[in-house]
């Protein structure tokens, strides 16, 4: 599922004025959130209607989603600086229409490999989206109050989407699957028109940063790679030749991202940030959160279509209370964070997502489908307890400078996270000669990621928990 708990980059406390609407300009950055997010949860419950008008088998389905996640994570470490290079609000409205013509191409795709090559052209462009229309919202508002309301918006964005991402998709797969893909056009057409209303900043601010083209080829090669073999065990096994070398390929290009990052001169993640115990924990974190909340909607809407015989909007409905109860407690969380400590609640938000997720692995074949929709209820309500406190821990334990990187690292490991989820999952699914046995393997598989991580996260700093608080309150991200 995406985005949910995203760290803000570090915005910079004087940015340029607009001469137009500022109000337009966080319109259109929400929106592209919003657009952002709503492509990597929607597609879910399309899934079983796509292989039956395009055809192949688990490892295609797995594409589709992986395909997207994959360049997402993997162009997120570089996108920053090319919002640097470029200026922010023409790197979002890059970034927009590369977005919207993959989107089409998705729409249109006439065969699976047409749709996952579109796929990952829409990855990359939303990598490209996301911390532009950061810095969109810090031109618009150069006062920290009014920009942290305005990040606030952003940041709702995808929450709504994350709420209503499986009940659109339903409804919208009720007429035909290619439109979760071309609904993105016209949204994107209002995006440029609200960037066009917002006017351009009276300074654009740019600046020339070195790229590490050896660390994003490699980062690309290994993350492409993992997943790639991963996928291919599902359907071929472990040991087939073609995965055992891929396997290899990406364990040397690995080998080359962190050689890259120790010894670059520009290296993607600044030294400061590889030795940091925080970070560190706080990527386990987000991975172990995107196994659980992104895997679980791929192994369930195919379960609840291909097992249970729910169509694709009934399946969305089946997810909604599991996406509602993140809106209804976030708002909540900074109080949370106050009275029990972000640390705290961290490790409990991951305890519970392992609960409800083992709970959903030990149910009965024949579980009425209400139950199991009111068990993932656990499952959602467990992501506003585990990635607004740890946003905020993070937040508050990097240095000011390197805040930005160090939301993109997080990211990256929490989609990398979902991409993982999905590859493994699938092939579970495979292996098995029985779908139920592979459903119970998968999720009990990620409450286990869960529970290693709730173990991680008690040796995270406590922070000074009504800063923290107070933070959250003031820009409260997605769940």
């Amino acid at each position: 599922m995406e985005p949910e708990g995203l760290i803000t980059p570090n915005l910079p406390s004087v940015a340029a004025a607009s001469q137009g609407s500022p109000i337009a300009a966080v319109a259109a950055a929400a929106l592209g959130m919003f657009a952002v997010t709503l492509d990597a949860v929607v597609v879910n419950v399309a899934l079983p209607s796509i292989r039956q008008d395009l055809g192949g088998g688990i490892a295609g389905l797995q594409w589709i989603v992986d395909g997207y996640t994959l360049t997402f994570a993997a162009f997120l470490l570089s996108a920053g600086s090319l919002s640097d290079r470029l200026g922010s609000r023409r790197s979002f409205g890059i970034g927009v229409a590369l977005f919207v013509v993959a989107s089409v191409g998705c729409g249109l795709a006439p065969n699976l490999v047409a749709l996952i090559v579109a796929r990952l052209a829409q990855g990359a462009a939303a990598a490209v989206m996301m911390p532009s229309s950061m810095a969109v919202i810090a031109q618009a508002f150069p006062e920290p109050a009014r920009r942290a309301r305005s990040v606030a918006a952003w940041a709702m964005g995808g929450a709504v989407a994350s709420s209503s991402g499986p009940v659109i998709g339903g409804l919208l797969t009720l007429a035909s699957w290619r439109l979760i893909f071309l609904i993105n056009l016209p949204v994107g057409l209002l995006i440029v028109f609200l960037l066009i209303c917002a006017g351009r900043p009276t300074a654009t601010q740019r600046r020339k940063v070195p790229f590490d083209w050896v660390g994003q080829v490699t980062a690309i090669l290994a993350m492409g790679s993992i997943i790639y073999a991963t996928i291919e065990a599902g359907s071929v096994g472990i040991q087939a030749p073609q995965v055992l070398a891929t396997l290899a390929v990406g364990v040397a290009a690995f080998g080359g991202f962190v050689l890259a990052q120790a010894r670059g001169r520009h290296p993607m993640i600044p030294h400061e940030l590889v030795h940091s115990r925080t970070v560190s924990i706080a990527s386990a974190v987000g991975f172990a959160f995107m196994v659980g909340f992104y895997g679980l909607p791929f192994v369930m809407s195919l379960y609840l279509q291909e097992g249970r015989g729910l169509t694709a909007l009934e399946t969305g409905l089946v997810f909604l209370p599991m996406m509602i109860i993140g809106l209804i407690v976030t708002p909540f969380t900074a109080w949370l964070i106050e009275r029990i400590g972000a640390r705290r609640l961290v490790t409990t938000g991951l305890i519970v997502m392992a609960t409800g997720l083992a709970s959903v692995a030990l149910a009965p074949a024949q579980t009425p489908v209400w139950v199991l929709s009111t068990i993932m209820v656990v499952v959602g309500l467990s992501g506003p307890l585990i990635m607004p406190p740890m946003t905020s821990l993070l937040l508050g334990n990097v240095a000011g400078h390197v805040s930005g990187t160090a939301s993109g690292v997080f990211n990256t490991s929490r989609q990398i996270g979902g991409g993982l989820a999905v590859a493994v999952f699938g092939a579970l699914l495979a292996e098995r000669s029985e779908f139920n046995s592979g459903v119970a393997a998968s999720l009990s598989t990620a409450a286990a990621v869960a529970l290693i991580a709730a173990t991680a996260s008690r040796f995270l700093p406590t922070g000074n928990e009504s800063a923290i608080g107070r933070h959250t309150q003031a820009a409260a991200p997605p769940s």
